[in-house]
């Protein structure tokens, strides 16, 4: 079972036992924490998405620490002009572990765990007799749906090498033209004369 829950403008996906940073909530360490704001509860095929939150689901988590983030710089600069100006922030921090994920329907679930035992045994003699059937179809609907049988992998490469294209060949490497005599010095020009 999962839900995503918002707290401090950001959203998070979350579980039982999981441990999570959120912006500073109030409380100390040990502290329990209601988180009420849940935006959708998953489990298993059943998913329940609130518009924008759903009715009476809440999350419940236990604050593990207070604390701070790392440290951003914030520097500003305007070329030649002489101005320069370098800020720090840390946000302040809550680490939280998610105790209990409870579902909007979770009081009338627990109503009827306290009914007497002889209504269990009934009701579960009834999920029973109903689910036999539903297993003895099952396997007809997975042979039907088998996908179709996969071409074997020589043919695959076949295709592929004939279609690429034949490579290129390698275009002769030109000589670079030849560098002109240095210039003469004066010094030489002189000795001449």
């Amino acid at each position: 079972m999962y839900a995503v829950i918002r707290t401090g403008g950001k959203q998070y996906k979350v579980a039982k036992d999981d441990v999570i940073l959120v912006e500073k909530l109030a409380g100390d360490a040990g502290a329990d924490v209601q988180l009420e704001d849940v935006l959708m509860i998953g489990d298993g095929a059943k998913t329940t998405v609130g518009t924008p939150a759903v009715e009476g689901a809440s999350v419940s988590a236990t604050v593990v620490e207070q604390g701070r983030g790392d440290k951003v710089v914030v520097f500003k600069k305007k070329r030649r002009q002489g101005y320069r100006r370098t800020k720090g922030h840390r946000q302040d921090l809550t680490v939280l572990r998610i105790t209990d994920i409870n579902q909007p329907g979770a009081k009338k679930a627990a109503a009827k765990k306290a009914a007497p035992k002889k209504a269990e045994a009934k009701a579960d003699d009834k999920a029973d007799a109903k689910a036999e059937p539903k297993a003895k179809a099952e396997p007809k609907a997975k042979a039907e749906k088998k996908a179709p049988a996969k071409k074997p992998a020589a043919k695959k490469e076949a295709k592929a090498e004939a279609k690429k294209p034949a490579e290129k060949k390698a275009a002769p490497k030109k000589k670079a033209p030849a560098k002109k005599p240095a210039a003469k010095k004066k010094a030489d020009d002189k000795a001449k004369e």
